[in-house]
């Protein structure tokens, strides 16, 4: 009877480490966007990346069915759907980023769900659970830059939920580098983003928050100025600075 417990005790430690190491091997796979684009080039096919956290984890700030929905039906669309649409044609077989340089206004399909795929795929990568309650802060180059760009993080924080509240219907708010290497606020319509070469301002994605209704609606219906201030409190700064230094 001893040696049955013990063998049983043996085994489920054994079966918890391995349960930790499964997700810590599955955070790894999320910790650069270079693994959007491996995914096409290890199975032929875009797919949707699994949460590095579960879907209650952004609690309570981001709650959980809005969480679940977000990514297994509306992002798990836009895999499907960019699947479909570069099946055949000029775009098979690119990555998702030489995808998003070369299309234009007319490949709608392509344009749409490529977009929905790469911005959703950062958007994840750039929140992380909020334990402690504290807002979180930028760090290290980041946090020089937005300071001599902004004056301050607080001024930073305003214009950035200023020009959020300002996107028309649905969009993105973003935080890029442009071609001097200057941060920038931006924003863009529907499922566009800044490595387009179709959109106003391009540049290098350092921050990106989703500002359609989908995103918060659930929790906040239609008050997107609480799920923008909600937002501050789970945003990863560490993969921010990592995006912002990353060559």
């Amino acid at each position: 009877m001893e040696n049955n417990r013990r063998n049983f005790l043996k085994k489920s430690a054994l079966l918890g480490l391995a349960g930790v190491a499964g997700s810590l091997i599955g955070k790894e796979k999320l910790t650069n966007l270079e693994n959007i684009s491996a995914a096409l080039q290890e199975t032929g096919k875009f797919e949707l990346p699994k949460l590095p956290y579960a879907y209650y984890a952004l609690e309570p700030f981001i709650d959980s069915k809005t969480m679940e929905i977000h990514h297994s039906k509306h992002h798990a669309g836009y895999v499907n759907n960019l699947n479909k649409a570069v099946e055949t044609g000029s775009f098979s077989g690119k990555s998702i980023e030489e995808i998003l340089r070369s299309v234009n206004a007319n490949d709608a399909a392509v344009r749409n769900n490529a977009g929905g795929h790469y911005n959703h795929s950062l958007f994840w990568q750039l929140l992380e659970p909020n334990r402690y309650k504290m807002l979180p802060l930028p760090e290290g180059t980041l946090r020089d830059a937005i300071t001599t760009q902004f004056n301050s993080f607080g001024e930073f924080k305003q214009l950035f939920t200023g020009k959020a509240m300002s996107v028309f219907g649905s969009g993105w708010c973003w935080l890029i580098t442009d071609a001097q290497g200057n941060l920038k606020i931006t924003a863009t319509a529907n499922q566009d983003n800044p490595l387009m070469q179709i959109v106003a301002e391009q540049g290098k994605p350092v921050l990106a928050l989703d500002v359609w209704e989908h995103a918060y609606y659930l929790k906040h219906q239609n008050k997107r100025m609480d799920y923008i201030s909600d937002w501050w409190n789970v945003i990863n700064w560490q993969k921010a600075e990592e995006l912002f230094t990353q060559k």
